[in-house]
């Protein structure tokens, strides 16, 4: 089990530990920090990750800027493929693709999920797409994000 599940997993019995281990992530990848992000629900094939539309992640439209967007879809993304792959691998994106799909005029939920079941073997020579889309409080899709996730083995400690 990766270490960001057990940690979010031994956090669920207590008030607060979803807002307590959302800021832990940000602590520890500090960028993320800018859009405020609250994990939801975290488990192998599945990350949700809610941000509020604030003044800070806005544009000149009043909607939630493009940048803001592309941030949730790649902590969800990132965080949904850091449970669900193998613990013997590791995993880093080596490129991402988006399409604004409408404005996002509310706040927005990234979900990010895959069937890790019909994943026959993790294939090491090309990237894995990991999507995530990006939903406004109706519901409706703002953003689609596709993260190519490289995956390599684990370097052995020694």
């Amino acid at each position: 089990m990766s270490k960001a599940l057990d940690l979010f997993n031994s956090m669920q019995g207590y008030t607060g530990g979803k807002i307590l281990f959302s800021w832990l992530v940000c602590r520890k990848a500090r960028y993320f920090g800018t859009i405020k992000p609250y994990v939801v629900e975290l488990k192998p094939g599945k990350c949700v990750i809610k941000m509020k539309k604030r003044k800070a992640v806005t544009n000149h439209l009043n909607t939630v800027h493009a940048i803001a967007m592309c941030n949730i879809v790649e902590l969800a993304g990132g965080m949904g493929m850091d449970v669900s792959i193998p613990d013997h691998y590791r995993w880093i994106p080596s490129g991402m693709t988006v399409e604004y799909l409408a404005l996002a005029k509310t706040d927005l939920t990234g979900i990010f999920e895959t069937d890790i079941n019909k994943i026959k073997e993790w294939n090491l020579n090309k990237p894995y797409p990991a999507i995530v889309n990006c939903f406004d409080t109706d519901g409706k899709v703002v953003m689609k994000g596709t993260i190519d996730i490289h995956l390599s083995l684990k370097k052995e400690k020694g």
